[in-house]
């Protein structure tokens, strides 16, 4: 049978990760629409119309595309989604939030365009290379290199904490969350740590920022009240991720995010563990 033909052909990705996912797929041709936040792959700005922010899109501009599927994220984009489906759209809204949840939507998307084998593979050479990684710092481990304690920090006014599948990479790379009990909660409002002394308390070894797309500046958290005994802080261990690397859902997180998570991580346990 031949399954071009088969699953929607005309595709608006309000996020990134499913934009990537069907470049990866080489069935990129079916995207019609993408996120104006959409970094990767880089050819896709060039290539496709830019329809929608995050919390807001151009619907009109996304019905003109008479798009026949669309690829949402979350409950933050339930609005979007019902004023789509009230227009007739055919709607898919993944939740994705661990890293099997993500395996699983790449897997679901790639069957939606009849690539399910393509998408298997590619997610069973992801679990080899994150096996891999796992098997690296338990290598570290074995010759007596310490873990060290990480603060993952997704914005910095107000301070919240990892979501949950960076919690999840972050232990694959060979780091302890130092808030795993907010890294479950799906909502950015529900992980606030409100008083910069919490953190102070747990005195991360490393301290990660991607400030949802703004610029990390590490000598404002290293000027930060109280912070100069910070293990971090005095180690300069200090670093960036970009946004568009761990925090989109899909496979950059799982490739680039976690390798560089990994190379900050066992950089600390060979100097410092």
């Amino acid at each position: 049978m031949n399954t071009a033909s088969l699953g929607p052909q005309r595709i608006v990705c309000l996020t990134e990760e499913t934009t990537e996912w069907l470049y990866l797929l080489g069935q990129e041709h079916r995207i019609v629409g993408i996120s104006g936040y959409t970094v990767r792959p880089r050819r896709a700005r060039d290539e496709k119309p830019k329809v929608s922010a995050f919390l807001n899109a151009k619907i009109d501009k996304i019905l003109a595309l008479q798009p026949d599927c669309v690829f949402g994220f979350s409950d933050l984009q339930a609005d979007i989604a019902a004023q789509l489906i009230r227009a007739g759209v055919q709607v898919t809204v993944f939740n994705q939030r661990s890293v099997e949840e993500i395996l699983t939507m790449l897997y679901q998307v790639a069957a939606m365009v009849g690539c399910a084998e393509q998408g298997l593979a590619w997610i069973e050479g992801t679990r080899a290379r994150l096996d891999g990684i796992r098997s690296a710092v338990q290598a570290l481990q074995a010759a007596g290199r310490r873990r060290p304690r990480v603060f993952f920090e997704e914005w910095d006014e107000p301070h919240i904490s990892a979501i949950r599948w960076v919690s999840e990479l972050m232990d694959i790379a060979g780091g302890d969350d130092v808030f795993p009990e907010l890294a479950r909660m799906p909502l950015g409002k529900d992980r606030i740590i409100a008083d910069g002394a919490d953190i102070v308390g747990r005195n991360p070894d490393i301290v990660v920022g991607s400030w949802c797309g703004k610029k990390f500046r590490p000598e404002r958290v290293a000027a930060r009240a109280g912070w100069q005994d910070v293990n971090a802080v005095k180690h300069g261990q200090l670093f960036e991720i970009k946004s568009a690397d761990i925090l989109q859902p899909g496979p950059a997180a799982l490739t680039d995010g976690v390798a560089q998570m990994h190379r900050i991580v066992t950089q600390w346990m060979v100097q410092h563990g």
